[in-house]
């Protein structure tokens, strides 16, 4: 019973006991179609078949022997995130938060070991990089920091779309800046190339270091394996989760060998990261999506999408305002409330994500077919309609 619960979630009053593909069934067989994807965890569905014969698979084998020893299926992921990315090393974590975490400690003990003060870390206004003391101390909203202090020092939230105020706040006393390619949280927000290409030119220009989270951007949601590459910029750390595991609690950090200068033995740790279960899955997402056809695939399904939604747009303009994002993480600014939005969505068994910006978040499977994207517009005209009569 819900009672037995910290109340910190405004959960619907529906719960599902089974999944496939896009859709999601509650217990009495009324069934969803689910455009949020568990807020884009399930990127390849509710209980994508190859997934769930790997997480068997595994279970029959090993679940748990913690970082004491070595495990096999942690050394086989980092090296296809090594191979298909900057880094040279990733340390494995049970969720994006965590992530946040080590990239923050990461780029202090970088400078401490170069003999530099520094612990500076600054973020962006709308930004989202977890719920951990650490996490929350990047972020300017006082919904998820009131209460909590005192924060983590040293770190500051800045407006992103302020040129002169960015060159200003990057300094020889910062030791890294941390931004989404893509706000999630803050709106669907794309950053532009020129500002990400700024701050990697203030960070080299200062000795800091660049950070990426792309925790709900990346492996795969915007037709890349990472968002940041559209841009050809690259970070010294990245933080994912929620697409890597599939559905299965997983994250990591990665980093350069010159940004993961100072962490030693002992400098960091985790009972449950990189477990062999969670890597098992991992291995097989990405199998899947670095398939060769996969991620083009992904592209051509976005651009039908955008188009389809643009139109949508136009058609229903007491409704909507405008279609942002890239690739299968867009979202639908809308003129009415959003929350009344996704409330009327749902009358027509249609399940959307909010966000910051009066906006609904859009972010279904990646393997999401021209028919369901159909049928996801659809029930969007239907919910539309609904809130014009």
């Amino acid at each position: 019973m819900e009672k037995y619960l910290l109340p910190t979630y405004n959960r619907t009053a529906i719960s599902f006991v089974k999944g496939d593909g896009l859709w999601l069934e509650t217990s009495d067989g009324v069934k969803y179609l689910d455009v949020g994807s568990g807020i884009a965890v399930n990127i390849l569905g509710h209980c994508n078949k190859s997934l769930v014969s790997a997480l068997v698979a595994q279970a029959h084998e090993l679940w748990h022997t913690s970082n004491l020893y070595r495990i096999t299926n942690q050394e086989k992921l980092a090296e296809i995130l090594v191979k298909n990315t900057f880094s040279d090393v990733v340390f494995f974590t049970n969720s994006g938060t965590e992530a946040t975490d080590c990239a923050i400690k990461m780029a202090r003990k970088f400078h401490s070991q170069k003999g530099n003060a520094r612990h500076e870390i600054i973020s962006f206004e709308g930004s989202f990089h977890g719920r951990t003391l650490g996490a929350i101390s990047t972020s300017n909203a006082p919904k998820m920091t009131e209460g909590f202090g005192p924060l983590l020092p040293g770190c500051k939230s800045i407006a992103l779309n302020n040129k002169d105020l960015i060159v200003d706040s990057i300094s020889d006393r910062t030791a890294a800046v941390m931004i989404e390619p893509i706000q999630g949280e803050g709106g669907i927000n794309v950053v532009p190339d020129h500002t990400l290409n700024l701050l990697r030119k203030l960070c080299d220009k200062h000795g800091a270091l660049l950070i990426f989270d792309e925790v709900q951007c990346g492996v795969g949601r915007t037709g890349k394996l990472f968002a940041h590459e559209w841009s050809g910029i690259f970070p010294d750390i990245m933080t994912i989760a929620k697409g890597i595991g599939g559905g299965m609690p997983l994250g990591a950090c990665l980093a350069s060998n010159s940004a993961a200068l100072g962490m030693g033995l002992g400098s960091h740790g985790s009972t449950y990261g990189g477990n062999p279960l969670a890597c098992a899955v991992g291995i097989e997402v990405l199998n899947q999506v670095l398939e060769m056809e996969f991620l083009p695939n992904v592209r051509r399904i976005a651009g039908q999408w955008f188009q389809k939604l643009s139109t949508l747009v136009d058609e229903y303009e007491k409704v909507f305002a405008e279609v942002k994002g890239m690739g299968l993480m867009l979202g639908l600014k809308t003129k009415v409330n959003n929350q009344l939005f996704i409330e009327e969505a749902f009358k027509n068994n249609l399940l959307l994500v909010p966000a910051a910006d009066n906006t609904v978040r859009l972010l279904p499977p990646l393997n999401i077919n021209k028919s369901e994207v159909d049928l996801v517009i659809k029930l969007l005209k239907k919910s539309a309609e609904g809130l014009i009569k």
